[in-house]
């Protein structure tokens, strides 16, 4: 890769990479997306323009050097790429895979409308993984100990953000993790075809490599508490996401066969439930299942639940497509591996056998009327349009909540109506002097993206802190 082609115009196309068949990827977990090869990746790199105003740049969460590390992929020093993405973000392969690009970087990529973005996303997932393939990893230097101690509470991409960027500094890091594996929503939420597991370990590894100290099953606010924590730690961050599902609210939520997202995905990603018995974790999917939602959770449970073997498997939301939340990438991949779309559809009650298990659910069809405070318009019912789909299974994907265990632990934290930490947005500082938070537990589900851009943030202030030695 060291002689790089000549440049061409930016008038070739952008490449959307390979996939999986959606006929062969619907009955397996393995990657759908598989990524660049060399030429690919130098080709596509090749329309970058190197904008002397960096628009991409800017509008990335976490400020990743994006005309650099492209110059470098183009130049065929795939190691050096790495490197300087390392700069500022030590998770390339992470954020290469789940980042929703379109609304950052290549949303502002000045050759977007006539020939579609420079492939920023993909180029970095392609520099991550080759990088990481033959070798090239380096992990960033670290500055000498400075003897302060930072306690990372969860182990999801806000807390991995803190602890990276605490280390690069010399501070001692521990990142405590309720789970039997590390990585929080990375591990339990997003699915191995969207984001491989071992990608995720990798990048945890590179954090041990620099020091960073893990211990998994310890459940802060219950095996530990906050309080405790802050007698062995200089600071103590809250990372700890939203683990709690927000409810339907409908008759017969309590069926055999209703799920929340949390627990579904939670047994078939984090426990592998799709391999069982080959795992001890048994899964209950039916005939025919119903997921409710317009989220990424929702894609991603409406495509493990097809992966499972039902008969079919349909999504109901209660807006139309052009409202839908997930990405646009996600919504196109879920439809083409045949998952059905009930568009202005909300779900009214739900109606079991004599045993408590579901069999049907009762929806209603919507209209759309004025805007909400979300800016969206809201869906209103329409009289009598009550309709019944026959279901053996439903998974509930209409929000999280933050989780609430520190919070109900914690004397004298303040946290709002939702249970999300309240902090100081410039700061990230809690209403306890060296407790600090970011992520999900503060904004409630959010991107994996804006929890790293918390926990950078997050990192500065407690540096500032730690520096001004006015910590405890």
């Amino acid at each position: 890769m060291e002689n790089a082609p000549k440049k061409p115009t930016p008038s070739i196309k952008q490449n959307l990479g390979r996939h999986q068949d959606p006929a062969v990827r619907r009955s397996n977990f393995d990657e759908v997306a598989l990524g660049f090869g060399q030429d690919e990746a130098v080709t596509e790199a090749a329309r970058c323009l190197n904008c002397r105003t960096r628009p991409c740049e800017l509008a990335c969460p976490v400020n990743i050097k994006i005309p650099e590390f492209v110059d470098l992929v183009y130049r065929g020093k795939v190691g050096e790429a790495a490197s300087k993405i390392f700069e500022t973000s030590l998770f390339p392969a992470i954020c290469g895979r789940v980042c929703p690009q379109e609304t950052y970087c290549e949303a502002a990529c000045v050759i977007k409308d006539k020939f579609g973005p420079v492939s920023i996303g993909r180029l970095e997932r392609f520099t991550a993984d080759y990088a990481r393939q033959n070798g090239l990893i380096v992990p960033p230097p670290c500055a000498p100990d400075t003897g302060r101690k930072v306690a990372c509470v969860g182990s999801g991409p806000t807390s991995l953000a803190v602890a990276a960027e605490l280390r690069k500094l010399g501070h001692s890091v521990t990142v405590f993790e309720a789970l039997h594996e590390f990585g929080g929503v990375l591990s339990y939420g997003i699915p191995t075809f969207r984001l491989p597991r071992e990608v995720v370990r990798f990048e945890v590894d590179m954090l041990r490599k620099m020091g960073v100290k893990f211990l998994k099953n310890v459940l802060v606010g219950k095996s530990i508490t906050v309080e405790e924590l802050k007698k062995d730690f200089d600071i103590v961050y809250i990372g700890s996401g939203a683990g709690l599902p927000s409810p339907m609210n409908v008759p017969g939520e309590d069926l055999v066969g209703v799920y929340s997202s949390n627990e579904f995905l939670t047994r078939v990603n984090l426990m592998q439930a799709y391999k069982f018995p080959e795992t001890d974790t048994p899964y209950y999917i039916g005939k025919k299942v119903i997921v409710v939602g317009g989220g990424n959770t929702a894609m991603d449970s409406a495509r493990c639940a097809m992966r499972l073997g039902p008969e079919s498997v349909t999504l109901l939301y209660r807006r139309t497509r052009a409202e839908m939340p997930a990405r646009a990438e996600e919504v196109e991949n879920a439809m083409e591996e045949g998952i059905k779309f009930e568009f202005l559809t909300a779900p009214v009650g739900l109606e079991g056998d004599e045993k408590g298990v579901l069999k049907r659910m009762k929806c209603i069809r919507m209209e759309l009327g004025e805007p909400d405070a979300s800016g969206r318009r809201r869906p209103v019912p329409k009289k009598g349009s009550e309709f019944w789909l026959e279901a053996d299974s439903i998974v509930v994907a209409i929000g999280q909540s933050p989780n609430p265990v520190i919070q109900q632990t914690t004397p004298g934290l303040a946290a709002n109506k939702w249970g999300g930490i309240i902090i100081d947005e410039a700061t990230a500082a809690t209403s306890l002097d060296g407790v600090y938070a970011g992520g999900d537990v503060v904004r409630g589900g959010a991107t994996v993206l804006l929890a790293m851009k918390d926990g950078k943030a997050a990192a500065k202030a407690i540096h500032e802190k730690l520096a001004a030695g006015s910590a405890k």
